[in-house]
């Protein structure tokens, strides 16, 4: 290998492997590709570099970011993530650790997947959570399939219009392509009792795409008299001081781990969670991690349920669901394991009153109204706007904040969490001031 001791493959390696299959080089692998669509330039890329000058290059493009501090909720919160966190998630037992195959070589990572799922259900109050969940988004469409694929012959499912737009959009997406009828319904108690012949399920949130907790009182009578499953989405942050979706009579519970302290970071990487009634339990995409005792009696853990249909039913399977994002399951667990339930009930308490606090301190600015005078809200809200949005939306920019999105209602949004000072709150109150 030479001064190339990094390099995996050796050119005899490579021509070996490339014999093998057949081709006389790695430009015959790709000989199905129109020239046309062949890259003949060279790559904008520096050359060798030493290590100090890799750091100092990346760090350089990192200070091209323009840092705010985020106003905005929308399914990302910006919560504090205890210090202790990287450095635990970091440990290279955790760190390389993939999909659990060899489960007698995994227990560490299928503890902490049992951890994991066991913290959902003490969320949400229901009997069974899985793993290998991408992103709430996705795992609301999993639902949505999960219904269809446990009532048998029922194919429309009716969602809230008040669910987050990337939640609505996935379901869509993946609806087309499974060919189920999704019904988008402003009002889901009256569209339920009109009757759809066909209902699997409906999917409604536990806070809404207006910040407002939405009352699910009778609903779940509603739905199971008609025939179909409950699906309740939610913030699991909002869980530790919110009615449970068992205690709404929801069947499966969907979300975003990402308020479990998780950084926003751009975008991701998060985690959805999945869980469901005992009876669904064989419906669950994705695995199950179960507790055991091995031959000597110790604890020890195994995959209970291990789906991969896609190894056996391919496209009869009820999900395809493969990969999984149980590093980040793993990093929820450490976080709610630090906070515990009462600091998980002062994480919302510190968020109710900066977000009650911003509310107040806006509506005094004379530049917004109400739109719901009655809600019930935890961190975020929505106020009508009577100033200039863009204007108002540019100052902010300009002085270092994210806030005030705008609905497809003409209306803006505002978070505010724990990691919100009331400086800040301040601040930011003082620019809409003066716009």
């Amino acid at each position: 290998m030479g001064k190339f001791c990094y390099f995996p493959h050796t050119g005899e390696d490579i021509r070996v492997m490339l014999k093998r299959i057949g081709v006389a080089s790695l430009d015959d692998l790709y000989s199905d590709v129109p020239a046309d669509f062949m890259f003949k330039g060279e790559y904008d890329l520096p050359s060798a570099l030493s290590e100090q000058q890799v750091r100092d290059y990346f760090q350089d493009l990192a200070s091209r970011n323009t840092r705010l501090r985020c106003f905005v909720g929308q399914g990302a919160y910006d919560h504090y993530t205890p210090s202790v966190i990287p450095y635990i998630t970091s440990r290279s037992e955790f760190l390389t650790a993939y999909t659990p195959y060899q489960c007698e070589i995994s227990q560490g990572t299928l503890r902490y997947i049992f951890e994991w799922q066991s913290m959902i259900c003490a969320l949400t109050g229901l009997d069974v959570a899985n793993a290998s969940m991408y992103d709430g988004p996705t795992a609301a469409a999993e639902a949505m399939r999960m219904c269809v694929a446990s009532t048998r012959k029922r194919n429309s499912v009716i969602v809230a219009a008040s669910l987050l737009p990337n939640v609505l959009d996935t379901i869509r997406t993946y609806a087309k392509y499974a060919g189920i009828n999704v019904v988008v319904s402003e009002s889901i108690a009256e569209d339920v009792a009109e009757g759809v012949l066909d209902l699997a399920g409906v999917i409604v949130p536990s806070i809404n795409r207006y910040g407002v907790v939405e009352n699910h009182d009778g609903l779940s009578e509603l739905v199971h008299g008609m025939g179909g499953l409950l699906v309740e989405y939610c913030d699991p942050s909002a869980l530790a001081v919110l009615r449970t979706p068992a205690e709404w009579g929801a069947d499966i519970a969907v979300g975003d781990g990402q308020s479990l302290g998780i950084p926003m970071c751009y975008g991701g990487p998060y985690v959805g969670f999945m869980a469901c009634t005992q009876a669904l339990m064989r419906k669950l995409p994705g695995r199950i991690v179960g507790q055991t005792t091995d031959a000597s009696g110790k604890r020890s853990f195994v995959l209970t349920l291990q789906a991969r249909e896609q190894h056996i039913r391919r496209e009869k399977a009820t999900s395809n669901i493969c990969s999984n994002e149980s590093l980040m399951a793993l990093w929820c667990t450490v976080y709610l394991s630090l906070m515990g339930p009462e600091g998980m009930r002062k994480v919302n308490a510190l968020c109710y009153e900066n977000s009650h606090y911003l509310y107040s301190e806006l509506l005094k600015t004379g530049r917004f109204e109400e739109v719901f005078p009655d809600q019930t809200f935890l961190k975020e809200f929505v106020l009508r706007p009577l100033c200039d949005v863009e204007k108002l939306q540019k100052a902010l920019l300009d002085a270092g904040f994210f806030a005030a999105l705008q609905t497809e209602e003409g209306w803006v949004t505002f978070c505010a969490t724990e990691n919100h000072s009331r400086e800040e709150i301040d601040a930011l109150v003082k620019i809409v001031k003066e716009v």
